[in-house]
Formats: C-alpha cells, sequence, structure tokens
C-alpha cells in the first residue's frame, strides 16, 4: 500500500509538458482497439462485461474499433504541434524535423516492407512481376495509400496504409505548424474546411472506400490536434509551476469523464451502422466529433487527478506505449497466420464461426500475447539500438 502512495504521490506534482505521461494512456488505447478490432475479425470473440447482477456487452467496442485509428491521427498531431505551442523562440528546421521523423518510422518500416515481400514472393502473391515492382515502390514511397492495387489489394500488410498517411501529412507539417502559429484561426478553418469538403465529395461517390482515408480526410483531425495542444500549453502555462488545485483536478475529472461517455455513445452509434456503404458514411460522419471529445478528453487528464492520471500514465502504460508501433505493425499478420496454422485445439470445424468459445478465448489470447512478445523483441532488439545509432 505505501508503494501505491508514493506512486500515487507523483502523479499529484503538475504534468511534464515536453512529456504528458496520460498520452501513454490514450496511445495504448488507440492502437490496442485497433488490434483488438483486427484480432476480432478473425475470431469473432465479442466480450461481456459482469459487474455483479449487471451485464453489458461490449461488442460496440469491435465492431467500431477501426475508429480508434483517427485517435492515433489526433495523437499526432498533438504531440508533433506542442513544441511549437510550448516553444518560445526558435523552432526545428523543416530538415531536422524530416530527419527525426525518418529516424523513427523508417526503419522499423522498411523491417516490415521488407519481410512481406520476400513472403509473397515465396508465396506467389503476384501475378506478375510488374504488380511485385508497383506493390514494393508505392510503398517505399508512402503513396501506396493512392492506388488501389497497393492499398486494397497488396499482399503486403494492410496496417501499414496509416503510416503512408502519416508520412504523407509529415511533408507538409513544418509549413502548417508555422502557419498554426502565426495564425491559429485560419489554419484551423483551412485545414477544417478541406477535410469536410474532401470527405462530402467521397461521401457522394458509389465507390468511396479508396477515398475515406486519403491524408486530406485527416485535416481537420490533426488541426484539432493542433488545438488540443496549443489549449493545453496554454492552461500549463496559466497554471504556474504548483499546477492546478484539487478543486480544479476534480473539474477535470469530471470533464474526462463526461467526454468517455461522449465517446461510448459515438461508439455505439458507430457499431450499428449496417453495411459497407453505411459504416464508412458513418465513419466520415463521427471523424470530426470524435476528434473534439477525443481532444478534450486528453486535456482534461492531463490537469486530472492523481488516480486517473496513474491509470493513464504508469509504467505498464509506458512500456506498452513504447512498444506500440512495433504492435500495430505486426498484429494483424500473426493474426491471420495463428488463425492459417491452425495450431489452437478445437472441436468444431471453423471454431469462429460456430462460436467456440474456448477456442475463441484462446486464440484472443495468444494473438495479443504473441504481437506483444514480438513487438517487444522487435522494439528492445532492433529499433531502440538503431535509433541510437542513427541519432548520433
Amino acid at each position: 500500500m505505501e508503494r501505491i502512495r508514493l506512486h500515487l504521490g507523483s502523479f499529484s506534482r503538475p504534468v511534464d509538458s515536453k512529456h504528458l505521461d496520460v498520452l501513454d494512456g490514450f496511445r495504448v488505447l488507440c492502437v490496442f482497439l485497433v488490434g483488438w478490432y483486427h484480432i476480432w475479425q478473425q475470431g469473432w470473440l465479442s466480450p461481456t462485461l459482469y459487474i455483479g447482477n449487471w451485464v453489458s456487452s461490449l461488442d460496440f467496442l469491435l465492431r467500431s474499433g477501426y475508429i480508434w485509428v483517427d485517435g492515433l491521427m489526433l495523437l499526432s498531431g498533438f504531440l508533433l504541434y506542442l513544441p511549437f505551442a510550448t516553444a518560445k523562440s526558435t523552432l526545428q528546421s523543416p530538415l531536422t524535423f524530416y530527419k527525426n521523423r525518418l529516424i523513427r518510422i523508417l526503419p522499423s518500416y522498411l523491417l516490415c516492407i521488407l519481410f512481406f515481400f520476400i513472403l509473397a514472393l515465396a508465396e506467389h502473391r503476384y501475378y506478375t512481376t510488374s504488380d511485385a515492382v508497383k506493390d514494393l515502390l508505392a510503398h517505399l514511397t508512402f503513396t501506396h495509400t493512392l492506388f488501389p492495387f497497393s492499398y486494397q489489394q497488396t499482399p503486403l500488410n494492410g496496417a501499414l496504409w496509416t503510416l503512408g498517411v502519416e508520412m504523407q501529412f509529415y511533408l507538409l507539417f513544418p509549413l502548417l505548424g508555422r502557419c498554426f502559429r502565426k495564425k491559429p484561426g485560419i489554419t484551423w478553418t483551412v485545414m477544417t474546411g478541406l477535410a469536410f469538403a474532401w470527405r462530402y465529395v467521397a461521401s457522394t461517390l458509389p465507390d468511396n472506400s479508396l477515398y475515406i482515408n486519403q491524408m486530406p480526410a485527416f485535416l481537420d483531425v490533426y488541426a484539432n490536434g493542433f488545438l488540443a495542444a496549443s489549449i493545453f500549453a496554454g492552461l500549463h502555462k496559466k497554471m504556474g509551476k504548483d499546477g492546478p488545485d484539487n478543486k480544479t483536478k476534480l473539474l477535470f475529472t469530471v470533464v474526462f469523464v463526461l467526454c468517455a461517455c461522449l465517446v461510448v455513445s459515438i461508439l455505439k452509434e458507430q457499431a450499428g451502422e449496417n453495411g459497407y456503404a453505411n459504416i464508412r458514411l458513418g465513419q466520415l460522419q463521427q471523424r470530426f466529433p470524435f476528434s473534439v471529445v477525443l481532444g478534450v478528453a486528453m486535456i482534461a487528464a492531463a490537469f486530472s487527478l492523481p488516480l486517473l492520471r496513474f491509470l493513464l500514465g504508469n509504467r505498464l502504460m509506458g512500456f506498452l506505449s513504447a512498444i506500440s508501433l512495433q504492435f500495430y505493425i505486426w498484429h494483424q499478420f500473426l493474426a491471420v497466420r495463428i488463425k492459417e496454422w491452425d495450431f489452437i485445439p478445437h472441436q468444431m470445424q471453423s471454431p469462429w464461426m460456430m462460436g467456440e468459445y474456448p477456442w475463441q478465448v484462446k486464440y484472443t489470447l495468444i494473438c495479443f500475447l504473441l504481437a506483444i512478445v514480438l513487438a517487444g523483441l522487435i522494439t528492445y532488439l532492433f529499433e531502440k539500438p538503431l535509433t541510437r545509432k542513427l541519432r548520433k
């Protein structure tokens, strides 16, 4: 108990504007719910929550799990702009920014692409050599989201489309970050307007599957991340070195709980959409409000009571956040292959379709366990050592 009190005491201190501990929890929440969604697509295990005599299905969390990718884009916008929001004078040069982003993303991305490309060739997943070369070049240039053959039909890792969107946005960020710092209202309005216009046009197309997740469709989400970082920086400066008092912490905690309720409402509404066309339209409509509510929740959590900060920013969350990139890259591949390898004993044919509960539980746990173990190994044996060398 004494250790717990001491650990909670560390979360009573004002939040560090250079590293917001609570954002570790937000990153874990977004990445692992997307991962759970992909695992659920293979195993079809829908969990149920039991608290005494109260029973509630958590099926809506999984059916809407893809929406948390929007949360990752929001978090990216927040973290990218936070140095702009807190800097007093000199800003990082665009060249330094690009170098740091490449060091962060490129080694892990290339390792993944190399592995999946060799595997695809070995399994004869390309019809022609030309198809293989085009797909590889699209992925190496981070333009794979722009073409059906490299986005919807690729035998490479389908989850990598988000890194394509991120890298495309990185090209624009040094300009957008400086514009937002000088003219935040105008920049936010332009970014949001372009995103709404893109999504409106996409919603009118007979088949919009290629367009709903292009980079322009996320510009308002990134803009809301910029805005949330600016608001956080302003509040952090206003509260001073001592941080908020207990009443203010309680108020922010209540705001966080209200945001959590709104997020659940959005998820349930999105989970209720039927058919791929309606699901995509629902996603387009929910993207902006979801990012707004989640952005408010991030700000509120940073100034909340110690218990909430502990739940979001403890060491376990820090570890899972550190391996989240590798988990995201590799989890879907493992989920598909574990199912194909069929090494988990089952009584029925197609146990995921027949609802064979013991198999579904084992499958889900094994997918998470192996993905976490693999992510940890790649993170600490490859990603971090290589990153340190490249930064020197």
